[in-house]
């Protein structure tokens, strides 16, 4: 059974900061990516930022320049910095990895989060 838990959402003010992380645990036997979803009331959820075993990363328009994502890959464990938050940047946020574990073998597949709330809100 794999876990992907979450940590480090609330409220906040515009303009500030909030970071967020997110641990794999189980009986993983690799990762090739994680990553950070996000979705408002009403909107379809959306990639925020992700990033590779070879440490690419990608993020989303509209967080370039003031999100940042990392991964400790002993820990299995990826973090979000988010700065100058926004209130466009309210809604709840997912951690996702794709990864194979000691029942899927060599095949990989999608985990998700159970979610953290971020809402910016003066």
């Amino acid at each position: 059974q794999v876990q992907l838990v979450e940590s480090g959402g609330g409220l906040v003010q515009p303009g500030g900061s909030l970071r967020l992380s997110c641990a794999a645990s189980g009986s993983i036997l690799g990762i090739r990516a994680m990553g950070w979803y996000r979705q408002a009331p009403g909107k379809q959820r959306e990639l925020v930022a992700g990033i590779t075993n070879s440490g690419s990363t990608d993020y989303v328009d509209s967080v370039k320049g003031r999100f940042s994502i990392s991964r400790d890959y002993a820990k299995n464990t990826v973090t979000l910095q988010m700065n100058s938050l926004k209130p466009e940047d309210t809604a709840v946020y997912y951690c996702n990895a794709d990864l194979r574990t000691s029942v899927s073998g060599m095949y990989y597949r999608i985990y998700w989060g159970q979610g953290t709330q971020v809402t910016v809100s003066s």
